[in-house]
């Protein structure tokens, strides 16, 4: 990724267009920072986006717009596994549903056996459809069941504009978020010590029961090139476009970053960040 074309592309505006953006930010409301209304620096990033430094709300785009969340849905499906009786240790066998999902995945053979805590890191590392849909599979021989979990889960974490639908996070009909209510999910998820662990690998590698080594990387991109990140997820279908959720934590300072519907998401993403991390001096 090249940092200095991002860097000059994001920072290319007119002095008038970049004392706008400031005087947004300024004209925050405190009370209720993430519900306030905010600047919308970034019309063409994506369809849906929240940029958040240290819980107060900079910048937005249509945060309550209804899309599919690909596979940042996968950060639910990590909290009802390890809320479903979690044995890390436990061998998992892949079925050839699980074995024949689309990409991303790791190329999992059908009767091939993994951990759980295996197929939970490929899941959150490498966004990988196969350990996911063995992972889900081993926790649940009822698809429905597994999502009214997941769904009643949404509602516990005040996520009450969102259905879930696909536990892989694969373009369902009937399903949909928004980036306000990703944001929700994605600070329990990181609060979860595993997860944010998980999320944060560059790359990882399991061993299956008969002795095969994957080895495998991140989706996250900025991973490794961007300072400060430590996650959290990607997402990529025909419908929902590139998604992302970011986090990135820096001298004491926090931004968050959610993205649905993304253009460019790498590049655009680095520089919305460092944006928000430059609004610190700027005020």
């Amino acid at each position: 990724m090249a940092c200095s074309r991002t860097n000059r592309h994001i920072t290319r505006r007119s002095g008038m267009q970049a004392f706008a953006s400031l005087v947004g930010v300024l004209l925050l409301t405190l009370a209720s920072p993430l519900h306030a209304e905010a600047a919308d620096p970034y019309p063409s990033a994506a369809r849906s986006y929240m940029v958040v430094l240290d819980d107060q709300l900079l910048w937005q785009r249509a945060p309550t717009l209804r899309l599919q969340p690909a596979s940042l849905a996968k950060l639910l499906t990590a909290l009802i596994a390890l809320d479903s009786n979690w044995n890390a240790e436990r061998w998992i066998t892949v079925s050839k549903y699980a074995a024949s999902v689309p990409p991303s995945r790791l190329g999992l053979k059908a009767g091939e056996q993994v951990t759980a805590g295996a197929a939970l890191a490929a899941m959150l590392v490498r966004s990988a459809n196969d350990a996911c849909r063995a992972l889900v599979e081993s926790i649940s021989a009822d698809l429905n069941a597994f999502r009214a979990q997941m769904n009643a889960r949404a509602v516990r974490l005040g996520m009450s504009d969102s259905n879930f639908v696909d536990p892989c996070g694969f373009d369902a009909t009937g399903q949909y978020s928004t980036a306000t209510d990703l944001l929700k999910l994605a600070r329990a998820a990181r609060a979860v010590p595993l997860i944010a662990h998980l999320a944060a690998l560059p790359e990882a590698q399991l061993t299956t029961h008969a002795g095969r080594t994957i080895k495998f990387t991140s989706t996250n991109a900025l991973l490794g090139r961007l300072a400060g990140t430590q996650g959290l997820k990607t997402g990529n279908t025909s419908q929902a476009g590139q998604c992302l959720i970011a986090y990135v934590r820096r001298q004491g300072h926090d931004v968050w970053l959610v993205m649905l519907g993304g253009t460019e998401r790498w590049w655009l993403a680095h520089g919305m960040i460092e944006d928000a991390f430059g609004s610190i001096l700027a005020n």
